[in-house]
């Protein structure tokens, strides 16, 4: 197996080198696109435009009865914050407008809700519709028309003088997010995959774009050693990448309002780790391609897209088949995505920051233990 010799590096190469290779980035237009200005869309369009809360469901409601029953269940459901209620004039209209999405659940009070209430004859009812086109929205809005129900029947029983203590006491207590908003949640899961972008997608250009400008073979006739080469394609996009991290989370403490509660060493430590997976992954695509669209498409491939699919900073890994959580195990972004979610939202120092430390720099010496392999001093 090839191995990296540190005490034949000189330090004036790798210096010249290090120099060469940022002259190239500040000189490379596509390079800052990538690396400041895609990662900061990326990041308002995860920030903004992905929203898991659902205050803003828009409800219709078609009230057929006049009676003070009906009105003060339409009192309680209107109460909440869940809903944006849009009254009705007629079923039609309502189920037409469901039809076109323009809501995403119906309620219906009947014309004789009021009179059986006041009979007591216990069938009083609503009729709940709902847009099982998107299951989870559609299980929210009966869940939250149960709890109005719920309640309106609690206030009920309490003007008719009866009380209704329930057996079990429920206090909900939510741990650091306590507003829940999934914004606080998302946005540090975004910055994995833009720290992704950078890693791997322009590494994997840098030593595909020496083979294409035939620039390598005049690398390859100086006394230049292989971990020089090397390190002088990881170190200037290693502090590209941390500068991109530092605007990342500026933008998402002072721009977004996303409150980061943990340890800023802990962040540098943990960015570091992941840096090396993403930079050892893109620089052995790049070995291997050897052509930059090649190398792109690939990073793309095997980088970006599990990293947003597969990292669960959306889609909860539990919740996948056994097969890809299986998979997700040798995927960095996991474990960046699961540690930046915890420094943003606690400042406990946890054994899961550990956990993800260990997998971190197992994966980054392995992606750097191939590129080492792959990379020759030969033209062959």
């Amino acid at each position: 197996m090839m191995r990296l010799s540190f005490s034949a590096v000189s330090s004036r190469r790798l210096l010249a080198l290090c120099r060469k290779e940022t002259y190239q980035i500040v000189r490379d237009p596509s390079s800052i696109l990538i690396a400041f200005v895609m990662p900061l869309i990326l990041l308002f369009v995860f920030g903004y435009g992905i929203n898991l809360d659902a205050n803003y469901l828009r409800v219709g409601l078609l009230v057929e009865d006049t009676g003070s029953a009906a009105l003060q269940f339409e009192q309680t459901l209107r109460a909440g914050n869940a809903f944006q209620i849009t009254s009705g004039n007629s079923r039609q209209a309502l189920m037409a407008a469901l039809i076109r999405g323009e809501i995403r659940g119906m309620v219906i009070i009947g014309s004789d809700f009021s009179a059986k209430v006041q009979q007591g004859q216990g069938a009083a009812a609503i009729q709940v519709l709902a847009d099982g086109s998107e299951p989870n929205t559609a299980q929210f809005v009966s869940a939250y028309v149960n709890g109005a129900w719920a309640r309106w029947q609690m206030t009920l029983g309490e003007n008719r003088g009866v009380t209704m203590r329930p057996s079990i006491n429920v206090e909900t207590r939510t741990w650091f997010n306590p507003s829940n908003v999934s914004r606080n949640f998302l946005v540090p899961g975004s910055i994995a995959v833009v720290m992704t972008i950078i890693g791997a997608l322009l590494t994997s250009l840098v030593v595909a774009r020496e083979w294409e400008r035939g620039t390598m073979e005049a690398l390859l006739a100086t006394p230049v050693t292989k971990t020089e080469l090397l390190l002088s394609k990881i170190i200037p996009y290693y502090v590209l990448g941390m500068t991109a991290m530092l605007l990342c989370l500026i933008v998402a403490v002072a721009v977004m309002s996303v409150p980061f509660r943990g340890s800023i060493w802990a962040l540098f430590g943990i960015s570091s780790l992941f840096l090396a997976c993403a930079l050892g992954q893109g620089l052995f695509l790049s070995t291997v391609m050897r052509n930059q669209f090649n190398a792109a498409q690939a990073a793309l491939t095997v980088a970006f897209l599990p990293a947003m699919m597969l990292s669960g900073f959306v889609f909860e890994i539990s919740s996948m088949p056994v097969y890809l959580q299986w998979l997700t195990r040798i995927i960095p972004a996991r474990y960046f995505a699961n540690s930046l979610q915890t420094l943003f939202q606690t400042d406990l120092v946890t054994s899961a920051l550990y956990l993800n430390a260990l997998y971190l720099s197992l994966l980054g010496l392995l992606w750097v233990g191939l590129t080492a392999r792959k990379t020759k001093r030969t033209l062959d």
